[in-house]
């Protein structure tokens, strides 16, 4: 079978909710990785097959296809297409495995797979209500098959997450401790300038603005989102604005451009579990993955498992028995926030550049995703 190779990298800092990045509208977010991509490789602009990004609350400045959108206010060439698809919390790494099959089918050769998210402008769960004026209260209420299958339980990841701190008997503590520990690596790794090779400056921003000094103390003060319930604010992902964009091509790309590799796609899947937990799919997502590779983590040298809230990670540990020392090493969504559309391939940009730094070959990929759904991706450096 072909292969499907990664180029290039790069993602915007991610800005705080209200944050530097605030008053950018998404189709100039978007624009700005897609522009810098362009212009630090050698393929013309023109011979860009197709251009597939994440984004969900796909309304207001991020409705009518922000793919395509962004690739015009880029200024870039109008034959390029460019298409929007919602996996929820896993866009833009789906939007890296459609890519990828584009160029692996023989279809396509020049792919950019990326994504963006304005959250401080579309707060997350907007379109879940858009229709309110309509009379739907939320997507699920409505649907008679839905009811007759899950009856009226709460379909929320903050629900979803109390869930599996109850299955997994993760405490508050050992979260608060997980994500002090994030914010740790975080501050850890700006301070080494892990992450300078991957970011562009955008609106003068040069470094995520997510980032806190807290403590356990401070964190023990924090109210639940649920009464009785052990999640806060301080153990979940962050509202922020970003983009990021992957270059991804085949073989004869890299030959007809004169192109280097840094990567290529080793493995792609996917895979749920149940809707109303919502975010443990990564565990059984990663098994199916690591057997249909034929793989075990052994063989993985770093991993990135995006922290919606901590016990995704936190269960995902456990059951794995995959080292925490080798997992987000540089700290995650708690930290570094979770701009939603825009996350899965600034997650896999971080993956990449990780890998080369500390010259590790395997790193795999994981997300939990609304529906529970978790995609799996493995790529190799070269």
């Amino acid at each position: 079978m072909a292969e499907a190779y990664i180029v290039d990298a790069l993602r915007t800092p991610t800005g705080k909710r209200k944050g530097s990045l605030a008053h950018m509208h998404g189709a100039d977010l978007g624009a700005h990785v897609l522009k810098t991509l362009v212009a630090r490789n050698a393929v013309p602009a023109e011979a860009y097959d197709d251009v597939i990004f994440g984004c969900l609350d796909a309304i207001g400045p991020l409705a009518g296809n922000i793919a395509r959108s962004s690739w015009l206010a880029a200024g870039l060439p109008l034959h390029v297409p460019g298409v929007t698809i919602d996996r929820q919390c896993g866009s833009s790494q789906q939007a890296v495995h459609f890519a990828a099959q584009a160029v692996m089918s023989g279809t396509q050769d020049v792919v950019v797979a990326g994504g963006v998210q304005t959250m401080t402008q579309i707060p997350i769960g907007s379109a879940m209500i858009a229709a309110k004026p309509l009379g739907f209260a939320d997507p699920f209420s409505g649907s008679k098959g839905w009811v007759e299958r899950f009856g009226d339980e709460p379909v929320s990841q903050f629900h979803g997450a109390q869930m599996m701190a109850k299955k997994w008997e993760i405490s508050r503590e050992d979260m608060e401790r997980f994500a002090l520990e994030s914010h740790r690596r975080a501050r850890q790794a700006q301070k080494e300038g892990r992450f300078d090779r991957e970011l562009v400056e955008t609106a003068g921003l040069k470094m995520d603005e997510t980032v806190r000094d807290t403590s356990l103390e401070q964190m023990a003060t924090l109210e639940p989102l649920a009464p009785g319930g052990t999640i806060t604010a301080a153990v979940s992902s962050q509202t922020g604005d970003g983009a990021s964009a992957m270059l991804i091509v085949s073989e004869k790309a890299l030959k007809q451009y004169g192109l280097t590799p840094r990567a290529r796609i080793h493995h792609m899947s996917v895979y749920s579990d149940d809707p109303i937990m919502m975010l443990s799919a990564p565990i059984p997502a990663t098994r199916v993955a690591m057997k249909k590779a034929g793989m075990s983590l052994d063989d993985i040298d770093l991993v990135e498992i995006n922290e919606a809230f901590a016990p995704v990670p936190l269960s995902w540990l456990k059951e794995t028995g995959y080292p925490h020392a080798k997992t987000n090493v540089n700290g995650g969504a708690i930290a570094l926030s979770h701009p939603l559309g825009a996350t899965g391939v600034k997650l896999m940009t971080t993956l990449l550049h990780e890998l080369e730094r500390s010259n590790g070959r395997y790193g795999l990929q994981t997300m939990c995703e609304g529906g529970g759904v978790a995609n799996v991706t493995i790529i190799e450096r070269l």
